[in-house]
């Protein structure tokens, strides 16, 4: 093996068995995945039981109003992946000229403006009733279990709505009666409920109870979520909030909006390396990114594949650079093939499907044939150096005009006064944008430059913009790339990740999947609902000739990646990771470990990790650090200075700030599964048998 050697000992066992492996980013979860596991249910009935537990457990980190996507492969189609899409669109009335006329220039991070057609509910469900064997009640028992009779809160729930207790007190008092009903955050390990919540799944139980077969259960469950969620939404989001921007706006969701989205199965898209087919979501997501950055990087030899050594990580940053500003201009949500049609209207409508219906991964407008070909590769390869790039390079694709580039901004500066944005109570950052990220140790809240790079507010290793400097009565949201281990600050600055979860049983039937949206601080809590909605929109631009374009009833251009590896026709990895732009990056690090220089899963996760913020984040501010790389310290004194001196802008995050990833395995010679979940924030777990 020609890379450096793994770290000894991993932070916990590589687990093996035959029976099941579940993994994911709460240890409640894995719990209950695994404990459906036992009663015979399967890993997609394991996975949506574990699914509903994170909406209540890890409620700074995903909710029911947000959204989710998979990849899945079934053991009776084990050489067919495919992609669940619960990827909402935006409402019919979420137009360019309509924000524009807000006085918007972006569509902002939080708040209903911001809010995608949730779809992560109605995903789960379709899973179950298409590939799972259990009823509504069974899976839903858990979640409401813990929602009814209470969850002992974590720690870094406490933190979050600590730090957006202003927020809540003062512009979202329907998040304030939810989360601090007695006046003040919940203490770490009070238990908490969430009786809205609870009646609003037993309502879903209630109604597939009555229906003649276990499929149909799931389809009265689906309709009813509509009947109550849609009319509650549409009334509630009339009322003007405060949004990100520190202005007030209302929301523009409809009942229509809700009862139209049905989520559906897609084709993946997929790439092969190293005798491996790596599965991922179409240009719609962000997946198809790290497979253009796997197919680069296929031409090199192992030693320029290893993340550890200072050769090693300046290729695959630059690669990933290159791959990401690909995506900045050719990715979006384009029309179906089939169905493409001329004028906006038409575009519109495409993205409406029946339940359970494919769609192809192949889009109008994406070039991803292109993209993923062997050639291209070997051009862009090309333009891999010895410094480090500081610029954003698209490719070109042959008959095709390159649209352009979106804004390039290192700040975002705004005149709203302090304590008018969401949780920033004396200026700078708003809370609940971003891709939240679960924080960490004190050591890593304080990021520091060493020669050659640049440690800015802009670039603070985490989910959401650093504190501005400056005038406070004028602040700059600097950088806001998800990235490591900072708690929330004073200014309101939220951190935390996104969930994942995976699952594989002992009939081979595997998912890994990746929930989020709807976090406790991106919007104010629905009181008949008992959560809020998203704010995936945010990643849309308000620029009609971007790809990625606010369009009604297209999909925002999600960061959502799980990923399935598969091997001579069989799925042999499940994994993923939470963490905004960052979750594709962490992810080639932990594949390029096991598949090529032969770690174990849970060495792969335990080894140091860094990521580059080089490109337009996706997030609002929609910033970027040209050349930036923020590193974990254990990646090396000497190895660190010799990136710096290649030209990459280093920040350092601490020794375990980076990465949230979690996998599970299958042999298939053997039937042996493995699993393996990150140790950092000490709230990920793996379990099987």
């Amino acid at each position: 093996m020609s890379f450096v050697p793994p770290p000894a000992p991993t932070t916990r066992p590589d687990l093996a068995g035959t029976f099941g492996m579940a993994a994911s980013t709460h240890w409640i979860a894995t719990a209950t995945a695994q404990s459906v596991l036992e009663r015979g249910g399967n890993a997609f009935d394991a996975a949506c039981a574990g699914a509903f537990v994170l909406h209540v457990v890890e409620p700074h980190l995903n909710g029911p109003g947000g959204d989710m996507t998979a990849v899945l492969v079934a053991a009776d189609d084990a050489a067919r992946p495919r992609v669940l899409a619960g990827q909402g669109p935006a409402p019919a009335a979420a137009t360019i000229d309509r924000y524009r006329a807000e006085g918007l220039d972006l569509v902002p991070g939080s708040g209903a403006l911001a809010a995608a057609v949730p779809g992560a509910v109605d995903a789960w469900l379709l899973l179950l009733r298409d590939q799972g064997t259990w009823t509504v009640r069974d899976v839903l028992s858990h979640a409401i279990g813990y929602a009814r009779d209470g969850h002992p809160v974590l720690e870094r729930v406490s933190g979050t709505i600590a730090a957006v207790q202003q927020l809540f007190r003062e512009h979202w008092p329907t998040s304030a009666e939810r989360w601090m009903p007695g006046g003040t955050p919940p203490a770490p390990g009070e238990l908490i409920t969430n009786p809205a919540y609870a009646d609003l799944l037993e309502s879903l139980a209630a109604a597939a109870d009555g229906a003649p077969s276990r499929e149909a259960g799931v389809d009265t469950a689906r309709a009813r979520w509509r009947e109550i969620v849609g009319p509650a939404i549409e009334e509630f989001v009339r009322t003007p909030h405060r949004h990100s921007d520190g202005a007030d706006h209302a929301g523009i969701m409809t009942a229509d909006d809700v009862a139209r989205f049905e989520a559906t199965f897609e084709e993946p898209t997929t790439a092969r390396f190293r005798g491996h087919v790596v599965a991922k979501t179409g240009a719609w997501g962000q997946g198809p990114a790290l497979l253009q950055t796997l197919t680069i990087l296929d031409g090199y030899d192992d030693a320029l594949l290893d993340p550890s050594t200072a050769a090693g990580a300046h290729t695959i940053a630059e690669a990933q650079k290159l791959a990401l500003a690909d995506r900045e201009v050719w990715y979006g949500d384009a029309v179906p093939v089939d169905t493409a049609v001329a004028g906006a209207a038409d575009t519109s409508a495409a993205d409406t499907d029946t339940a359970g219906t494919e769609r192809s991964g192949t889009t109008a407008g994406v070039p991803l044939d292109h993209l993923l070909s062997a050639g291209y590769a070997a051009e862009r390869r090309s333009l891999i150096g010895e410094t480090a790039s500081h610029e954003i390079r698209p490719g070109v694709v042959p008959g095709r005009a390159t649209p352009p580039v979106p804004p390039l901004r290192t700040e975002y500066a705004t005149t709203a006064p302090a304590g008018s944005l969401p949780g920033a109570p004396t200026g700078g950052a708003a809370a609940g944008v971003g891709e939240p990220t679960v924080p960490g140790p004190a050591a890593a809240s304080e990021p520091s430059a060493v020669p050659g790079g640049a440690a800015t507010s802009g670039d603070r290793p985490e989910s959401t913009p650093g504190p501005a400097s400056g005038d406070p009565t004028h602040p700059s949201v600097h950088h806001g790339h998800p990235a490591g281990e900072l708690p929330p600050d004073a200014l309101g600055a939220t951190r935390g990740d996104t969930c994942h979860i995976d699952v594989v049983d002992r009939w081979g039937n595997m998912i890994s999947a990746t929930p989020s949206g709807g976090w406790l601080q991106s919007s104010p809590t629905i009181p008949r609902l008992g959560f809020c909605l998203g704010t995936r929109l945010q990643m849309t631009w308000l620029d009609p000739a971007s790809p990625s374009a606010l369009v009604p009833g297209r999909r925002p251009r999600t960061t959502l990646t799980p990923t399935i590896v598969l091997r001579d026709g069989e799925p042999v990895l499940a994994c993923g990771s939470p963490g905004g732009d960052q979750q594709d990056q962490w992810q080639l690090l932990f594949l390029l470990r096991v598949l090529v220089g032969g770690y174990s899963p849970q060495a792969a996760i335990d080894a140091p990790a860094w990521h580059t913020t080089s490109f337009p984040g996706s997030f609002w501010p929609r910033t970027w650090t040209p050349g930036g790389l923020v590193v974990e310290d254990r990646l090396g004194d000497d190895v660190i200075a010799a990136l710096a001196a290649r030209g990459h802008e280093i920040t350092r995050a601490g020794d375990w700030a980076l990465g949230r990833l979690s996998a599970v395995t299958r042999d298939p010679s053997t039937g042996l599964l493995g699993a393996a979940a990150n140790s950092r924030g000490a709230q990920g777990y793996a379990a099987g048998r």
